[in-house]
């Protein structure tokens, strides 16, 4: 999966843009926080972990 489209459905999910971290990208909605690898290509396991982790809640 491609790290905008991640970025896009984290924002969708109401995540704004924190800060940059070493080698990821900090997300906050409230007191949840989302760590997003700077990479162009993410792992399709760990992009469907992260979606799934925020999709039930």
């Amino acid at each position: 999966m491609k790290q905008r489209d991640l970025i896009k459905y984290l924002e969708k999910l109401g995540f704004k843009f924190y800060r940059h971290g070493g080698n990821h990208d900090i997300y906050v909605r409230g007191k949840d926080i989302e760590k997003v690898p700077r990479h162009k290509e993410i792992n399709e396991i760990l992009a469907r972990a992260i979606l799934r982790k925020w999709d039930e809640k």
